[in-house]
C-alpha cells in the first residue's frame, strides 16, 4: 500500500491547467448551500506501519463462530479455493473494458461464458457482460422499459428488495418516471388483485422478485400475463441466484427481463458487496439493453476469437443514442461468478441448489419446534420470515455469542404491524442440521 500525494506545485500546475483558481473552484457547480463549509472530521494520515495494524485490529473484530443466518439479499455460500487462485492467472488482463481485444482474449472469453451462463439460468436469448449490481440492474430494465414502450410508469411490487426500490427511485426521479408499488398477501407474493388494478396502458414494467425479498418464490407466470394483457414488460428480479439451479428460468414463465446478481457463486459476501449484477433478455430488444455484449467470432486465419460486438454506452456512440452511463461493471466479481459456475457444472449447481432447499426446510421446521412459525405461507426457496417476538433483540443477543441471526424486516417495513416481530433468516449448504437445531434453540433461549 502506497501513498503518492501531489506536491503544491503540482496542484497549482494543474489548477493552472484547468482554469481554475483553487481547488474549491472545481466545486463551483455545486450550490454552496449543498457543500460542506468544514474539513471532514477525519484522523491525521497515518504511515504505512501504523495503517496495516489499524487494519489487523478491525479485521480481528470481524471474528465470527458461525456463517451467518441473514441472507437479505447477500447470501453465505462456499467459495471453491480454485475461484481465487484462477482470478490471479495473466489470461485475465484487467477487470475493466477490454478495449483491445488482441491482449484480452482472457478476459473477453470469461464475459463470453458468463453471459451464456446468464442465459442458461435466465431462460432468456441475451444477457450483457454484467452490471454493477442487481439494484442498478433493476433500475436499468426499469428505464429500457420505457424506452421500449414509450411510457412513464413503472410498477413494481413491495416485495422486491427495499433497497433494490430505493436505487429504482434514484434513477427514475431524474428521468421523470412514475413508480406505483403494490402490496404483497398474506402469503408473501405479490397481491395479484392489486396488480392488475395498478396495470394500465400507461405502464412501462411491471418488476417482481424470484425469489423475493421474502424469500419466498411470486407468482411470475401470473404477473407476467397481467403485464403482457396491457403492453407492458415484465421484469423478474433475483437475489439468490442459487434458486435459478432449481427453480424454471424467469424466460420459460413469462418474463421480457431477468435481472439481479450472482453474489452467491464465487463472490463472499463481504459485508454486502461488491458483488456482478445480470442483465438478461429477449432479443427483439437487444438494441436498447445497456451495457455491453461480448460475441464470438474468428480472426484471418480461421482461429476462434472474442470481440465486444456492441456497446451502448456514451463512451462509444452519440450520447444521445446511448441507452446507459454504465462506466465499467463488476469485472472481476463477474470473473469469480463465471468461474465458481463452470466447476459447478450443470448436475453441480442443481446439487447445490438442491441442498439450499433442503436446508431451508430444516431451519423452517427448527423453528416451528422452537415456536417460531414463518410468517409467509408462500413457497420458499432458502430464506423465510420467522415470527420471534423482538427481533431487536434476538439480533442484539445472539451477536454476543457470535451469530449473526438474521434481518429484522421491521427495519425494512416499519409500517406493516405483521412484520412487527419478523426476522428474515437463510439457511445454505454451509448450514449443517446440527447448526441449524442449535440456532433454533438459541432464538428462544
Amino acid at each position: 500500500m502506497r501513498y503518492h500525494p501531489h506536491t503544491e506545485g503540482d496542484v497549482r500546475e494543474m489548477l493552472e491547467a484547468a482554469g481554475a483558481k483553487s481547488l474549491d473552484d472545481l466545486f463551483r457547480s455545486i450550490p454552496a448551500p449543498l457543500r460542506l463549509s468544514r474539513p471532514l472530521e477525519l484522523p491525521p494520515a497515518a504511515d504505512e506501519v501504523t495503517l496495516l495494524a489499524e487494519l489487523r485490529r478491525l479485521a480481528a473484530r470481524n471474528d465470527v463462530e458461525h456463517p451467518p443466518f441473514v441472507g437479505a439479499g447477500a447470501y453465505p455460500h462456499h467459495v471453491p479455493p480454485a475461484v481465487d487462485q484462477l482470478l490471479l492467472r495473466g489470461e485475465f488482463f484487467t477487470a475493466y473494458t477490454p478495449y483491445q481485444p488482441e491482449i484480452s482474449q482472457g478476459t473477453l472469453q470469461a464475459l463470453f461464458e458468463w453471459q451464456t451462463f446468464v442465459c442458461l439460468l435466465t431462460g432468456l436469448e441475451v444477457a450483457n457482460a454484467s452490471m454493477y449490481d442487481g439494484a442498478t440492474a433493476m433500475a436499468e430494465a426499469a428505464l429500457m422499459a420505457t424506452r421500449v414502450t414509450g411510457r412513464s410508469k413503472v410498477v413494481v411490487s413491495a416485495a422486491v428488495h427495499p433497497e433494490y426500490r430505493k436505487v429504482l427511485a434514484t434513477y427514475l426521479r431524474s428521468s421523470g418516471d412514475r413508480i406505483v408499488t403494490v402490496p404483497y398477501g398474506a402469503d408473501g407474493r405479490t397481491d395479484l388483485a392489486a396488480l392488475k388494478a395498478a396495470v394500465d396502458q400507461e405502464t412501462a414494467a411491471v418488476l417482481v422478485g424470484y425469489p423475493n425479498f421474502f424469500g419466498v418464490v411470486d407468482a411470475l407466470p401470473e404477473a407476467a400475463a397481467v403485464a403482457h394483457a396491457q403492453g407492458a414488460l415484465c421484469v423478474s428480479v433475483t437475489c439468490e441466484a442459487v434458486a435459478l439451479g432449481l427453480l424454471q428460468g424467469p424466460g420459460a414463465l413469462g418474463a421480457d427481463v431477468a435481472v439481479g446478481t450472482f453474489q452467491s457463486f464465487g463472490n463472499p459476501v463481504s459485508f454486502g458487496g461488491p458483488a456482478p449484477g445480470f442483465f438478461a433478455l429477449r432479443e427483439e430488444h437487444l438494441r436498447q439493453m445497456p451495457g455491453r455484449i461480448c460475441g464470438a467470432t474468428v480472426d484471418k486465419q480461421g482461429r476462434r476469437g472474442f470481440v465486444l460486438t456492441l456497446s451502448t454506452r456514451e463512451q462509444h456512440i452519440r450520447r444521445e443514442r446511448a441507452t446507459s452511463n454504465i462506466c465499467t461493471n463488476a469485472g472481476l466479481c463477474a470473473l469469480a461468478s463465471t468461474i465458481h459456475l463452470a466447476l459447478l457444472g450443470k448436475k453441480g449447481l442443481a446439487e447445490l441448489a438442491r441442498v439450499n432447499y433442503a436446508r431451508g426446510r430444516l431451519l423452517a421446521e427448527a423453528m416451528e419446534r422452537q415456536g417460531c412459525p414463518s410468517v409467509f405461507s408462500g413457497p420458499a426457496f432458502n430464506e423465510r420470515a420467522f415470527e420471534v417476538g423482538d427481533a431487536e433483540a434476538v439480533v442484539e443477543r445472539l451477536a454476543a455469542r457470535g451469530i449473526a441471526a438474521g434481518a429484522p424486516l421491521a427495519r425494512f417495513y416499519p409500517d406493516d404491524p405483521r412484520l412487527k416481530g419478523a426476522l428474515l433468516c437463510v439457511a445454505t449448504e454451509l448450514h449443517d442440521p446440527e447448526l441449524i437445531d442449535l440456532f433454533a434453540k438459541a432464538v428462544r433461549s
